[in-house]
């Protein structure tokens, strides 16, 4: 159990590291056309490119912890399953338990997709 986690984070850490390569070539600006650009388009220009930032790092915030839930709730589901086998008479409180975790795990993955939101329409 603990080597196909240990082999998902690992393949999960190697997207993130390719997402995190290839961030500049998204982010790379255009080269002016004309030598005179006027200070409205080039504040234009800058605004555009704080939008950009900031839908790369909501991106990044609900895709990490998104992946991290899933994770998370995988395990947590398995653990539940191997021990409802182990001991059926403790069904019950293990299943209570179980789905108190899973709300917990759900409730953080929303807080993240607040936080996301924020990011992008308030800072």
């Amino acid at each position: 159990m603990k080597k196909s986690i240990k082999t998902i984070l690992a393949i999960l850490a190697v997207f993130f590291i390719f997402a995190l390569i290839s961030v500049p070539a998204f982010a790379a600006e255009a080269t002016p056309a004309d030598a005179a650009e006027t200070a409205e388009s080039a504040e234009n220009e800058a605004g555009n490119s704080i939008t950009k930032t900031k839908a790369i790092v909501a991106g990044a915030i609900i895709g990490l912890v998104a992946t991290a839930g899933a994770v998370t709730m995988c395990v947590v589901i398995k653990s539940a399953s191997d021990n409802i086998a182990r001991q059926p008479e403790a069904a019950g409180n293990i299943r209570s338990t179980f789905m108190l975790g899973l709300v917990f795990i759900e409730t953080a993955i929303i807080y993240a997709l607040i936080i996301a939101i924020l990011v992008i329409f308030v800072l």
